[in-house]
């Protein structure tokens, strides 16, 4: 058994089963979506069964361990403290996110519109989902709640639709790259072993500059709509406490799971006194909320079981000495980070997925290019989020055009893609903090 060698051994074919899960994934979801015409065709395909089959072609690779020696590398790989930590973290932030629910994104919503100028209502939309995505840790999530009141400013203001939709789509991008709690960030900061303090950090000089060139950019364009009045239905305030607590405990660097208990509790604690939920319905949507990381958690422990056998067999030996060859210097290491897991969200449409696939190959790339881990996980986060924000094929484009189909509007992925300014802003900012930052000594 040679798990335990110090020579490293380049071995491209130990890459096989990635290809193999990235041809059945995309194939089967571009023939489903686009010849099939079935709706959400990507997210019909069971990601986990793919995964498996993939894990299996592992399995059959690598004829110098028996299996059982090739379950104790698998069992080595699932088994690493940052990959359990991972797991506890999906299930607490599911769980907040089932505490909260849908009124309180709607209160921030409503708030802010009603406290602002008409005209400027597209820009509040992406203020909104900047708060409620980086607040709920989920993009899929703030689209599915803000994407309804987008469609209603559109139609009584007369902005453009994909407009509106576009400002929350960004906005929801913001937040997912962002958030403590997004299972992005968790899959970010534990593959390169950083704080989520540190990265966020890393993370917010990236962000902050295209958040607020795309909010200057929308301003300008609703100055002259000339929009009169909006009006909003009644909301609750005191709703968005717990995500308030959530933010600051989080910029504040406490540990991740006293943070979400905080949020968890407070949460609880509000929708029960404010009438907005009972006992019964609480119980179930905290019970929804963690059964809903299921798909993630168990990705999650097939990929860290498959990326053990590559990594034995000498598959990411290759790819480093791939990328030695493609890219060179500082700047070179870092787009080749960021072109990785943009690689793998294009093909999987799950920037989460593509993280955890991307992790483990990140960490030995930042080793060989002396990337500090809080760099990485940034890299990681927030390429996974630009490609993810403009894929027509993606989760978060698929969910706001349907709803904007089932709510009355007509409008398509073709047609919002030029309003997704932030995404674009963003992989610009990214590409400039590369070439600048890599100029400073570690």
């Amino acid at each position: 058994m040679n798990m335990n060698t110090d020579k490293k051994i380049s071995r491209p074919i130990a890459l096989l089963p990635i290809g193999v899960f990235l041809v059945l994934y995309l194939g089967m979801g571009l023939v489903f979506e686009y010849i099939l015409k079935i709706e959400m065709g990507f997210y019909n395909i069971p990601i986990v069964v793919v995964f498996l089959i993939a894990l299996t072609v592992a399995c059959f690779q690598n004829r110098a361990l028996s299996f059982d020696e090739k379950l104790t590398v698998m069992a080595h790989g699932v088994g690493n403290k940052d990959i359990f930590t991972m797991i506890l973290i999906f299930l607490a932030a599911g769980v907040f996110v089932g505490v909260t629910g849908r009124s309180s994104a709607e209160a921030v919503a409503y708030f802010l519109l009603s406290v602002t100028p008409a005209w400027a209502a597209v820009a509040i939309l992406f203020v909104a989902s900047c708060f409620v995505s980086t607040a709920m840790g989920t993009s899929v999530g703030t689209i599915t709640l803000l994407t309804p009141i987008a469609v209603a400013v559109a139609k009584v203001s007369g902005f453009s639709l994909p407009l509106c939709i576009g400002s929350v789509m960004g906005g929801a991008m913001f937040g997912d790259n962002l958030s403590f709690i997004s299972d992005t960030t968790i899959a970010a900061c534990n593959s390169q072993g950083c704080q989520m303090k540190d990265k966020f950090r890393a993370n917010f000089k990236i962000a902050l500059p295209a958040a607020l060139v795309t909010l200057v950019i929308i301003l300008v364009m609703s100055f002259s709509s000339g929009i009169e009045q909006i009006e909003c239905p009644e909301y609750n305030l005191m709703l968005l406490i717990p995500y308030i607590l959530v933010l600051i405990g989080g910029i504040a660097g406490i540990n991740v799971f006293a943070v979400l208990l905080v949020g968890i509790v407070s949460g609880i604690i509000i929708t029960i006194a404010t009438g907005t939920t009972n006992v019964m319905n609480l119980l179930g949507n905290m019970g929804s909320g963690a059964s809903g990381m299921f798909e993630t958690i168990m990705v999650t422990v097939l990929v860290s079981a498959m990326c053990a056998l590559i990594r034995e067999f000498g598959g990411f030996e290759a790819l480093l000495s791939f990328i030695r060859r493609v890219f060179k210097g500082r700047v070179g290491g870092r787009l080749g980070v960021g072109l990785l897991v943009g690689a793998m969200d294009i093909a999987t449409a799950n920037n989460t997925v593509a993280i955890v696939m991307a992790g483990p190959i990140a960490k030995e790339i930042s080793e060989e290019y002396e990337i500090s881990p809080k760099e990485a996980a940034s890299l990681l986060d927030t390429f996974s989020c630009v490609f993810q924000g403009i894929i027509p094929y993606g989760a978060q484009m698929l969910i706001a055009v349907s709803t904007a189909v089932e709510l009355g509007g007509s409008t398509s992925a073709f047609e919002i893609l030029p309003c997704l300014f932030y995404p674009y802003l963003l992989a610009l900012s990214s590409v400039l903090f590369i070439i600048l930052g890599a100029k400073k000594k570690k």
